[in-house]
């Protein structure tokens, strides 16, 4: 018998729509979820630095990740299976922003957005960082934005395999199987078609498929502006001592935060070095000439730091606006889209899993109007610009 969805994509934005689906009141129609590789090894969720933020510029940024700590928050009441819940180690660490002079009015602007819609964020000046993080290189510096509440990191992993095993306890079916192509006729998609050679047919489909979305879309006969570029996280250890330490984000865009008995850190390459990529070979030349340095005079003690691993993932970046594009091109009713994350999709997968179900059942947008982030504004040309990318 034929799905009525089929998800295209099983990591965690895949799986937040296929258990917000089955969870549906009302929704009684079949779901099954493709993914191509069910051991997960080089999505993107796996090779995150799985974090979560309240700190952007742009309204529904900010209430897609306020919806996902109310969730991770509350994780036992949604996800337990047979009276055992998830445990995925979510720390509210909080995020610090930090600005110099020239980015101070941006960061001042970004506050007041966040306050106003409620984030629990504080402006600190450069005495007030280096009273409060005293290991913290403050000379250059105009101030700071830190999270108190709702941000922090958790376990990508354990966050993507409970949304899969309760949606799979609620009827929700997942194959392997890489989907080559859709097949589209006139304003609708009838099925898709399998490396195989088989063909499913069924009545909406959701495009969750990472970095693969594009080609997908594209044997649609549909343009979408997603690239994939390659990230790289460091793990590191460091004698230094870095009492409640949050996570970081540099002006120059290094990030660093505490992982275990050390720290994980990254930044992308600048935009002349950051090609499409498609390859998972880690930057050892970007974490030796350009973060390891910026880390070492943001933070003196991290001139002793020592990398113990390192990996590499890929954003699938919006190369119009880096925002997620949301639900049906005008042209194809049917397909549903949820790519172009440019890294937040984790943090953003409740949200979106919760508003993609939304549109299979209601036709609309329920609980977050998330319209912002559909597909007119990459018609027109009009990007939703986001200040705050990572």
């Amino acid at each position: 018998m034929n799905p009525d969805v089929i998800i295209i994509g099983g990591a965690a934005v895949g799986s937040a729509t296929a258990f917000f689906l089955a969870s549906s009141p009302g929704f009684r129609g079949r779901v099954l979820v493709l993914e191509q590789d069910l051991g997960y090894e080089f999505c993107a969720t796996a090779r995150s630095a799985a974090s979560i933020r309240h700190q952007f510029s742009t309204p529904g940024n900010i209430a897609m990740s306020q919806f996902g700590t109310a969730f991770l928050r509350h994780l036992p009441e949604h996800l337990s299976v047979d009276g055992q819940p998830p445990d995925v180690g979510f720390h509210e660490g909080g995020y610090l922003f930090l600005a110099t002079p020239a980015g101070a009015p941006v960061l001042r602007e970004n506050h007041a957005t966040q306050r106003h819609l409620g984030a629990d964020v504080v402006l600190l000046d450069p005495d007030e960082l280096a009273r409060r993080f005293p290991w913290l290189h403050t000379d250059d510096l105009a101030g700071g934005s830190l999270g108190l509440s709702g941000e922090g990191w958790f376990d990508a992993w354990a966050l993507m395999q409970a949304f899969r095993r309760k949606a799979r306890s609620l009827g929700v079916q997942y194959r392997q199987a890489r989907v080559t192509a859709l097949q589209r006729q006139g304003s609708r998609i009838t099925g898709v078609a399998l490396a195989d050679g088989s063909r499913l047919a069924c009545g909406t489909v959701i495009n969750a498929a990472g970095t693969g979305a594009v080609a997908l879309a594209r044997s649609a006969g549909l343009d979408l502006p997603v690239q994939s570029r390659k990230r790289c996280v460091f793990y590191v250890t460091s004698p230094a001592s870095l009492p409640a330490c949050p996570l970081v984000i540099d002006p120059s865009g290094a990030y660093f935060r505490p992982e275990g008995a050390g720290f994980i850190c990254g930044i992308a390459p600048q935009p002349d070095h950051d090609p499409e990529c498609h390859d998972f070979e880690v930057q050892h030349g970007l974490f030796e000439d350009v973060l390891w340095p910026l880390l070492a005079a943001r933070v003196p003690g991290f001139e002793a730091l020592r990398v113990q691993r390192s990996w590499a993932g890929h954003y699938d970046m919006n190369t119009l606006d880096a925002n997620v594009i949301l639900g049906a091109h005008p042209d194809v009713a049917n397909l549903l889209f949820a790519n172009g994350f440019s890294g937040h999709g984790l943090q953003q997968s409740p949200a979106i899993g919760r508003a993609l179900a939304e549109l299979v059942t209601e036709g609309r947008f329920a609980t977050l109007d998330l319209s912002d982030f559909g597909w007119q504004r990459v018609l027109d040309g009009r990007p939703l610009v986001e200040r705050n990318v990572v």
